[in-house]
């Protein structure tokens, strides 16, 4: 798919310098001249108009950090990435709010009240890719590192080595690498109609491509058939790939495809699914334009909308 890489998060040319993890002296004097985004309890730090909110080494809100992350080379600035999800706000804040998708602006007593953080959700159509790119990585990074604190070989502590893109056990001294776990989400479709499904849990009338992990031993393609079959009961024959996503929700690779159904009828999975249907073209334009009684579309800015957008628009190739 000629247009594959501007999806949201997708690629934007950042130089990750490698090269540069493996020296910690040199690490310590590029964080002196970078420039820090913090991330508090999964939210990056930003404007209340979009765009991320970038701190100097030493800034009272990094107070209490975790080490900082790594990010790349932004052209000649480094770019870091800090957890700071121990503090925890004054009695009246804003209130962090359960559900699909939290809305809620949290701001920080030693930042201006313009920066705060917020869900990345809400502000990832705002951001230059870029920027996408690089709170896609620090909010996977800093998510990873809260979660795997401590050894799968043997329990014990592990430490942050590599600038942040590797873990060594402090007894065993295994090593491990951040995690990236592989989703297949497909656009399927039967002549001019494509298959699109809701789970239990979505926001009322939202409406998807089908999406599932890739197994152990599985390829892609593969997984496209099995998910589908699994989830709505219809056979998929050709498969080909599109295009990928980061989705740092918690740490997936959305691998976008195309599959072709050789059979119509569904049969849904509860489990998986509470809705499934076939749409036409004509339909689904009505769908995207948020006009439609009963189907809402997926989220902007998700892979699932990209690529239901240009099967439209007729530019899958």
């Amino acid at each position: 798919m000629r247009i594959a890489e501007t999806v949201t998060f997708g690629g934007s040319g950042l130089d990750r310098a490698g090269r540069l993890r493996g020296d910690a002296e040199g690490l310590a004097g590029l964080l002196k001249a970078g420039r820090i985004l913090p991330v508090w309890r999964g939210r990056p730090l930003c404007a209340d108009g979009g765009h991320l909110g970038w701190l100097e080494a030493g800034h009272p809100a990094l107070a209490g950090a975790d080490a900082p992350v790594f990010l790349g080379l932004d052209g000649d600035l480094p770019r870091f990435a800090a957890d700071i999800s121990h503090w925890s706000p004054e009695a009246g804040a804003e209130a962090v709010q359960a559900g699909f998708f939290d809305p809620s602006f949290q701001t920080h007593p030693a930042l201006p009240g313009a920066l705060g953080f917020g869900e990345l959700r809400g502000v990832m159509l705002r951001l230059s890719p870029r920027e996408a790119e690089l709170a896609a990585t620090a909010k996977a990074l800093v998510q990873w590192h809260r979660s795997h604190r401590f050894c799968s070989a043997c329990g014990a502590p592990s430490a942050p080595t590599e600038g942040g893109w590797h873990r060594r056990c402090t007894v065993c001294a295994a090593q491990h690498f951040p995690r990236t776990d592989p989703v297949v989400i497909m656009l399927v479709t039967h002549g001019n109609r494509a298959l699109i499904g809701r789970s239990p849990g979505w926001p009322e009338g939202v409406h998807s491509c089908l999406a599932g992990f890739v197994e152990p031993g599985e390829t892609i393609e593969a997984a496209v058939r099995r998910e589908v079959l699994e989830e709505a009961g219809v056979t998929v024959g050709p498969v080909r790939y599109l295009a990928s996503q980061p989705w740092p929700f918690p740490a997936s690779l959305m691998m976008g495809c195309h599959g072709i159904a050789l059979t119509e009828e569904i049969t849904l999975d509860p489990a998986e699914l509470e809705q499934a249907c076939w749409v036409s073209r004509e339909e689904m334009l009505t769908v995207m334009a948020g006009r439609h009684p009963a189907i809402k579309p997926a989220r902007e800015g998700s892979i699932a909308h990209f690529l239901i957008a240009n099967w439209l628009a007729d530019r899958l190739d």
